[in-house]
């Protein structure tokens, strides 16, 4: 449960799934190891909660998104903050209930006192500040999603500064890793932009929109069917490259039978998480992998079972519930 909580907090300052699962699968896992807890537990539990990276805002899944679509990027960070606690809750819930049902899964361990778990603390204080200021900062109009970016930057370098855990060598194997993501993410807007032009100039998302707003079937059976669509997709590619391929496409069918693009958004990167956890191409489980090499992958994807419960859980309660998603950003 506190390795979910982590990597909820982890995704607040982050953005990948990809870097929350390989980081806290080196954290956490060893950990989990020494005090002697299931395998399928352990590995299961960092595995999907690495996927909240994508959906705790700031998300690059959400910028991609809404870049792609035109839509307010600060928007749908708010938007994802309500799911991505829910999922959070609901991953929690998840571990609750298979230690319940089987308490070796995870054996207990040394007892400790309240005062001792609350200094333990005091090494987050970096990451709070930072997500008050990029997040309140966002939710209050002050700065711009460009801005907030801009200042988590300088806010981190400070933090590592003030700590003295900055030094000349990290500072340029920072600049070097930024220049590398850079450039990956600018290559895929790239990239979608130039297809997203193809697209236009062929007519086949407009043509697509009007044939299935033509035809005599419930929006929520569409809805249905494009969530099973990108399901079956994640099963097999990565999750930035699916939004890239569909999302030019499947975007005018959703303003064509009025659904809220915001809370779509939020629904699409929830469904593309799944994706990361599922075999044959679960990339958030071959993370993992390389963090514990000891441990078969299918013992890490039958761990990841639960949790894919939990994940399609949630993925109900937006349909059901859509002001999950669109509370905050109506109070923007």
């Amino acid at each position: 449960m506190a390795t979910v909580c982590a990597c909820a907090g982890f995704a607040a300052v982050c953005g990948s799934s990809l870097a929350t699962g390989a980081t806290m699968g080196m954290v956490a896992i060893p950990e989990m190891d020494k005090y002697k807890y299931n395998h399928r537990l352990s590995t299961g539990c960092v595995a999907a909660g690495g996927t909240l990276g994508i959906l705790i805002p700031p998300s690059i899944g959400f910028v991609i998104y809404g870049i792609l679509t035109q839509e307010s990027i600060g928007r749908l960070f708010m938007a994802g903050i309500v799911p991505g606690i829910l999922l959070a809750l609901l991953f929690i819930l998840s571990i609750y209930v298979q230690c319940k049902l089987n308490p070796e899964m995870g054996p207990r361990g040394e007892s400790t006192t309240w005062k001792t778990k609350i200094r333990s603390l005091s090494g987050t204080w970096g990451i709070l500040v930072l997500i008050f200021i990029v997040m309140g900062g966002l939710y209050l109009g002050i700065v711009t999603p460009t801005e907030a970016a801009g200042v988590g930057a300088f806010g981190s370098f400070a933090i590592a500064l003030f700590k003295g855990k900055l030094g000349l060598q990290g500072l340029i194997q920072c600049l070097i890793e930024t220049g590398k993501t850079t450039a990956m993410i600018f290559l895929i807007i790239i990239g979608a932009n130039i297809f997203s032009s193809f697209l236009g100039l062929a007519r086949i998302p407009m043509g697509l929109a009007d044939f299935i707003a033509g035809l005599a079937l419930p929006k929520i059976v569409i809805l249905m069917a494009i969530i099973l669509i990108y399901v079956l997709m994640g099963c097999v590619m990565d999750c930035y490259a699916i939004m890239i391929l569909t999302v030019p496409i499947i975007f005018p069918v959703i303003e064509a039978l009025k659904f809220d693009p915001i809370w779509f958004g939020v629904l699409m990167v929830i469904v593309l998480e799944v994706g990361l956890i599922t075999p044959p191409v679960g990339l958030n489980v071959f993370v993992l992998k390389a963090a514990a090499p000891n441990v078969p992958l299918t013992v890490i994807f039958r761990g990841i079972l639960p949790f894919l419960g939990a994940a399609l859980l949630l993925i109900i309660l937006l349909i059901l519930f859509p002001q999950l998603a669109l509370f905050l950003p109506s109070r923007m």
